[in-house]
């Protein structure tokens, strides 16, 4: 089997790792280097680093539609290209480039989350289970015939850090088995019902602005969601202080009528504050300028008291 492979971040390794062991990988396709950090330091992107590991020529083109990467894509003569989390749309004449055309690992049970952030949008909207799937692509976004699913819980104090380990993992897993049976005609695909689909948006930094008007599991499961990045935030006293990890407070029975964002609690073990419905704890936080710290820690270092509201 020859293939191509399109990915950018480091969620699509694992994928890389896999195509390369069943196939003979001739090209791989990721975004151009991005400047990184308070220096602006071109960095290349995880995919590319993997790729030059292997021995395996990089291409990172900045136009797709104008017909010359069409070209150099039917040109490799390929019979299959895998994109995994490339982060840009790709027109008709590079979809049919290959042989049998694109497949596409997603990191959701279509047609749920279909879009740029499906592992953050399961975690934030409470879902309890998500996976991987494989599908053929068309020119939609995420829209394409299944070929296979994988399906996974999502456990109730997991990150979207965490979830994405285990996911690359699975969609590495659904490569290896689902590929070759793919190229050698093994799978009769199936439609997705558009009526059941729901979207995964671009995440931008706003997204992770807290509202504690929530109940405690939904802001929990945003805190847990938008991390690492965007990463949940509200602001105390005009500045804003980074929600790094929560915990559901179940035992927090004071404060029913306290409005959502009040600290409740507040001492040199935890600091407790108001939702919508219950209580959170704030278990790590970072001040503007600072390094994250406990929820305590911000108690000791008289950072935070009982009657501080968050958000306001």
């Amino acid at each position: 089997m020859r293939a191509l492979f399109f990915g950018t971040p480091q969620f699509a390794v694992p994928c890389l790792d896999a195509l390369h062991e069943i196939a003979e990988v001739v090209g791989v396709v990721c975004q151009p280097d991005k400047p990184v950090g308070r220096g602006n330091v071109l960095t290349p992107p995880p995919v590319k680093e993997r790729a030059a590991a292997l021995g395996i020529d990089v291409v990172q083109p900045t136009k797709l539609k104008d017909g010359t990467f069409a070209a150099w894509v039917r040109e490799q003569q390929v019979d299959v290209a895998l994109v995994v989390a490339y982060g840009r749309i790709l027109p008709k004449d590079v979809l049919t480039g290959p042989r049998l055309g694109c497949v596409n690992v997603h990191a959701s049970l279509l047609p749920k989350l279909r879009g740029a952030a499906p592992i953050t949008w399961a975690i934030v909207r409470g879902e309890a289970e998500t996976g991987i799937t494989l599908m053929q692509m068309d020119e939609g976004m995420d829209t394409g015939p299944m070929l296979e699913q994988l399906r996974t819980p999502i456990t109730e104090n997991e990150t979207a850090q965490e979830l994405g380990d285990r996911l690359a993992a699975m969609g590495a897993l659904a490569v290896r088995k689902g590929l070759p049976r793919f190229v050698a005609g093994g799978y009769a695909p199936i439609a997705q019902d558009d009526a059941k689909a729901t979207l995964a948006p671009i995440l931008k930094k706003e997204d992770g602005r807290i509202d504690f008007a929530l109940s405690a599991r939904r802001v929990h499961d945003h805190v847990r969601g938008m991390f690492p990045w965007p990463g949940a935030f509200s602001t105390h006293k005009g500045k804003t202080v980074k929600v790094l990890a929560t915990r559901v407070e179940h035992a927090q029975a004071s404060g029913a009528s306290a409005a959502p964002g009040t600290v409740l609690l507040c001492d040199k073990t935890r600091v407790v504050v108001a939702c919508g419905e219950g209580a959170v704890e704030l278990e790590r936080v970072q001040l503007e300028g600072k390094k994250p710290v406990r929820g305590g820690d911000w108690f000791i270092g008289r950072g935070v008291a009982a009657g501080d509201v968050l958000g306001a």
